[in-house]
């Protein structure tokens, strides 16, 4: 069925109403018909519809008792103003005629025919303030002119104008809300900004969020003000909104430059991190992505997703050196990644030689293989754990920052990458919190003053491939990961974010191998980069024939900490705190 456009239709509507009051005027005034005049007063009315009452722009819903009784004075003084041009005898009593047939003829039955289209049986029994006076935000508000949602306010913190409406509803900063609301708590605040960071949320959220029960924000897509079913696009406010770090001065050209037309090898590609990696080297140009990981699913599904570049899936182990040699050997990889690693703090503490096998010896060969094949560069994946590490996985990756550093010269330049924890990797603690609050469970923090830094993954990511574009060989460097945050704060915000008074926080105890605080720097930075965002490590020295007889020896030792310590002088193991 043909449907016409809503702003077309309030624009034929507005001149034919416009042109059949003037010649009903006309016609019971006797007054000679003037074509001069007819144009006029339809020009002018559409000026003041588009320039001034924003009619086409704004939704149906957009009229009121105070809307019919501004545009009635601005047309009425309009009226006085070009009459006289046209009827220079007229007098003042057919003038006040006039007027009265043009406010109720026109305006009046504007005012119907907007009641008419937009009337909602639905009753209002919830209140919702829009955090956004733009395109979005009346978008919003429009689409809950038929819920069960009443708009009490518009926000905006730019406004200027005090006791700026928009048809009848306040338009109001957070200052003046807060005063308004003061004890009182309404049921929703939808921030309504397209395409909003994630530190406004933030922001936001610390300033209004005890005032209202839920929070909804829109989802971040580009295109989202084309899309229809506006308001069902609403999605809750996370606690990834409320932690993440977005870097000021992520350089995507020089990125790009690293990254665009090369054959690339991402170990470990299957997870969390390695997956990311993936996608920002398929966003950012690379001809070819060779995925090698040890886990089928995971393997199968980074398959799935990678659609541009072209792909070879390898279902690998990085401690199968023969096998790695011979994937090195076709496809002569330019830039190698390597991610792969085992990084769960207990589970590492229970398989030891397991842990030191998969990331001492697999990124041992992975690098070996690099220097031999001649790739250009190797980028290595480390973690804030190695540093003063507490347990075997901490270690584990020090010793391969270890064997990275003194491994450089050879004609591969070789680079570590050190950060914290990312949001909601596999086996971190947010999915964890996400589950116990999916099943109603208290959220287990090991200790009251545990602390983690967090970044989100697809930024940490994007600043690894940075870290690797810059690098010339042999740094180790360090992302800015801002402030750590106390782990049972993070429990305490997403106990508050879901809603549920029955849930409270529950301390376990710290876990094998755990320790209260992380670092990411040993000693103070050794060099800082043209980026805020990434610093360089102080070099640490270490033969590297004398390291590979360590490593040889770590494997066939039965004491296998103490050989640990030896080579990380400063691992301090936690057994249980």
């Amino acid at each position: 069925m043909f449907q016409i456009d809503k702003r077309l239709l309030n624009f034929l509507v507005i001149i034919t109403l416009t042109t059949v009051t003037f010649w009903w005027t006309f016609f019971i005034f006797h007054l000679p018909f003037d074509i001069n005049i007819v144009v006029t007063v339809i020009a002018f009315r559409i000026v003041a519809s588009v320039l001034i009452f924003k009619d086409f722009s704004l939704s149906w819903s957009k009229v009121s008792q105070k809307t019919f009784l501004l545009k009635s004075i601005v047309y009425i003084g309009a009226f006085f103003a070009y009459m006289p041009f046209f009827y220079t005898e007229i007098r003042i009593h057919f003038m006040a005629s006039e007027l009265f047939l043009y406010l109720f003829s026109i305006n009046f039955m504007m005012y119907l025919y907007y009641y008419v289209m937009n009337r909602s049986t639905i009753k209002k029994t919830k209140s919702v303030v829009i955090y956004g006076a733009g395109k979005a935000g009346l978008k919003i508000e429009s689409e809950f002119a038929n819920s069960i949602y009443k708009v009490k306010y518009f926000v905006d913190d730019a406004v200027s104008v005090q006791n700026r409406s928009i048809d009848s509803i306040e338009v109001i900063s957070s200052k003046v809300l807060k005063q308004k609301l003061s004890d009182t708590k309404l049921d929703l605040l939808v921030i309504a900004i397209a395409s909003i960071k994630k530190d406004k949320i933030k922001e936001v959220y610390e300033t209004l969020g005890a005032y209202f029960n839920e929070i909804k924000v829109l989802p971040s897509a580009e295109n989202i003000l084309q899309s229809k079913d506006f308001s069902r696009q609403l999605k809750d406010i996370s606690v990834e909104d409320l932690l993440a770090r977005y870097p000021k001065d992520l350089d995507k050209e020089k990125i790009s430059s690293f990254v665009n037309g090369k054959t690339i090898l991402v170990t470990g590609a299957g997870g969390s991190i390695g997956s990311e990696i993936c996608k920002q080297c398929e966003k950012f140009g690379a001809k070819k992505l060779i995925l090698l990981d040890n886990s089928e699913y995971n393997l199968y599904k980074i398959g799935e997703e990678i659609q541009e570049a072209q792909t070879v899936v390898a279902m690998k182990n990085v401690v199968d050196r023969d096998l790695l040699g011979e994937l090195f050997r076709e496809h002569q990889p330019q830039i190698v990644i390597h991610a792969a690693a085992y990084k769960h703090v207990p589970l590492v503490e229970s398989n030891i030689y397991e842990g030191i096998v998969n990331n001492v010896v697999g990124t041992k060969n992975v690098i070996d293989l690099s220097i031999k094949y001649g790739v250009e560069k190797f980028v290595m994946i480390s973690t804030d754990k190695a540093v003063r590490p507490t347990n075997v996985m901490g270690a584990t990756k020090r010793i391969c920052e270890l064997y990275a550093q003194n491994s450089n010269g050879k004609g591969t330049d070789i680079v570590v990458v050190r950060f914290g924890n990312v949001l909601d990797s596999s086996g971190s603690v947010i999915p964890k919190f996400k589950e116990q609050l999916l099943n109603k469970q208290n959220l287990t923090v090991t200790h009251p003053d545990i602390t983690r830094y967090f970044m989100l993954i697809p930024e940490a990511c994007e600043l690894v491939l940075q870290a690797g574009a810059i690098g010339s060989g042999g740094e180790i460097f360090i992302l800015d990961m801002g402030e750590p945050i106390k782990i049972v704060d993070l429990a305490t915000k997403m106990i508050e974010l879901n809603g549920d008074d029955t849930i409270e926080v529950e301390f376990i105890g710290l876990r094998p191998g755990e320790k209260l605080y992380e670092e990411l720097l040993i000693n103070e930075s050794d060099a800082t980069t043209d980026y805020k965002s990434i610093t360089v490590a102080k070099r640490t020295e270490y033969n590297i024939d004398t390291l590979n007889e360590d490593i040889q020896e770590l494997l066939k030792t039965k004491e296998k900490l103490a050989k640990l310590k030896m080579i990380v002088p400063e691992f301090n193991h936690q057994k249980n705190i």
